[in-house]
């Protein structure tokens, strides 16, 4: 059986090179028969089984040849999970369907918000298509926690860090890897794995994606309002709405967010750059890791790769940490809240079932869709928005007593919109802002003075908006864009 012709020691050979030997020796040890399992598989029979599964093998080493992550083998995947089940192309009849909701859409905007809609045509695209827009932005924003997962479970397989390799050095021999291999499958190991779960993640987010912002953070790179009818109408099974009242609703989310990201050009760039800052800073438990890879065995990538999900990141946050993510969620919470507030205006006259589908886009996003666990399981981020109704209580009490205009020009500038202490406490962050702070504190003045720019300067620039004595209280707030939509 050791000659260099059989099918298996030609796989063995192109698996472990020098070490082939030593992990066919293994695999008698544990009691089993190499030409059984030659038989078993076929390969025995079949030359050319063999020489695919060895080019499978050849062209996988090569993709990993140089990279921390296998990105060629990321987007495969993501291609290859967006597509189970079935990810028909779209046809003409239904991509006008989504674009003539997308043009109503856009009219009921109008209404409630001077934010220009975007000049370039809407998209309506098949998993597969989601998948090629967005890639690039995946990368760019979990690529640097990618690569330190990648090195961090390089180093694992390798056993660096362990004084004593002989307990590592039996776990890999279980499964045919050799004290001391060199051989290029075990570089490849560690890309190829990082490289599947990166497109496990994106694949899985594309099945159940209804556009490009569906995180509250644009997945692509042109101000484009996109759909994806297979994931609307799988949204729509069930809620007993007729399909295009559900479709227009998804619509006017989609725009509302277009219109933000591009009549205030600052944030999606901020909004990128907090996050890569905060995964950049990302460190791995080892001790989480190591244990993922000892219960998932070295030997099967696929079981690395889902092994890659379970707490691997270290629990505690540095200050630096801590501070990005809350303002990542504040942001979340404070662009989400903006469109829910301003779709539901946009609908309020003409969807009968606004209120209904607006509660199920909340409980959506409080319980965790795919695009949460995506960004948890990347980089252990949190990005469901805590406060989402706090920060919808905001807009829509703003919407009222300062009317559109006032409104929206707040996203102006990053220093105008409330931090997290003030939307926690948003009733009096309203009241501040619309009163010019006439009754703040000495105490408060002179803070305020100290920031320069801060809300006083915003506050004396409405102070010409009308006022209402206790319309922006939590419940009038929460009804508002319902009950007041002729005031829009």
């Amino acid at each position: 059986m050791n000659d260099d012709t059989t099918p298996w020691m030609k796989l063995l050979r192109e698996l472990f090179g020098d070490d082939a030997d030593d992990a066919l020796a293994e695999l008698e040890r544990m009691g089993m028969d190499p030409a059984a399992l030659a038989n078993a598989s076929g390969m025995a029979a079949s030359p050319g089984m063999m020489d695919h599964v060895l080019s499978q093998i050849r062209a996988l080493m090569a993709q990993s040849e140089g990279e921390d992550v296998n990105w060629t083998l990321a987007h495969d995947v993501a291609r290859g999970v967006a597509a189970q089940g079935g990810d028909p192309t779209v046809t003409a009849a239904v991509a006008d369907t989504h674009r003539a909701a997308v043009s109503r859409a856009e009219l009921w905007l109008d209404a409630v918000t001077d934010f220009d809609p975007s000049s370039l045509t809407p998209r309506v695209w098949s998993r597969a298509e989601w998948v090629e827009a967005t890639m690039p932005t995946w990368r760019v924003l979990a690529g640097p926690v990618a690569v330190s997962v990648s090195h961090a479970l390089g180093g694992v397989l390798r056993g660096e860090g362990d004084g004593d390799h002989t307990e590592r050095d039996e776990e890999l021999a279980a499964f045919g890897l050799g004290p001391g291999q060199a051989s290029g499958i075990m570089n490849s190991v560690s890309p190829t794995v990082c490289g599947m779960h990166m497109g496990q993640a994106a694949g899985e987010m594309a099945r159940e994606a209804f556009g490009g912002t569906d995180l509250g953070i644009p997945l692509l790179t042109d101000s484009r309002v996109a759909l994806v009818p297979h994931a609307i109408a799988d949204f729509a099974e069930g809620l007993e709405i007729d399909d295009d009242e559900v479709r227009t609703f998804v619509a006017l989310r989609e725009a509302a967010h277009v219109r933000l990201f591009a009549a205030a050009p600052w944030l999606p760039g901020q909004l990128h750059s907090a996050i890569e800052r905060y995964a950049s800073a990302i460190t791995i438990d080892p001790e989480a890791l190591d244990s993922a890879v000892r219960d998932a065995g070295a030997g099967d990538p696929a079981k690395l790769q889902k092994a890659l999900s379970r707490g691997i990141f270290a629990p505690e946050h540095s200050e630096a940490q801590a501070a990005t993510l809350e303002s990542i969620e504040t942001m979340l919470a404070l662009i989400e809240g903006w469109v829910d507030d301003v779709t539901t205006r946009a609908a309020a006259p003409h969807l009968p079932h606004i209120g209904q589908l607006r509660e199920m886009m909340r409980r959506r996003r409080a319980s965790g869709g795919p695009a949460e666990d995506v960004f948890a399981s990347l980089l252990g981020l949190e990005l469901r928005p805590r406060r989402l109704r706090d920060a919808s209580s905001l807009w829509a009490a703003l919407s009222v007593r300062l009317g559109s205009d006032a409104r929206d020009e707040l996203w102006s500038h990053p220093d105008l919109l409330p931090d997290a202490d003030a939307l926690g406490d948003w009733e009096a962050w309203v009241g501040k802002y619309v009163s010019g702070d006439d009754s703040a504190d000495d105490m408060d003045r002179d803070l305020e003075k100290l920031l320069s720019g801060g809300y006083a300067s915003s506050g004396e620039t409405s102070t010409d908006g009308p006022l209402s004595g206790e319309e922006s209280s939590d419940g009038d707030a929460e009804k508002g864009p319902n009950g007041d939509s002729d005031q829009t």
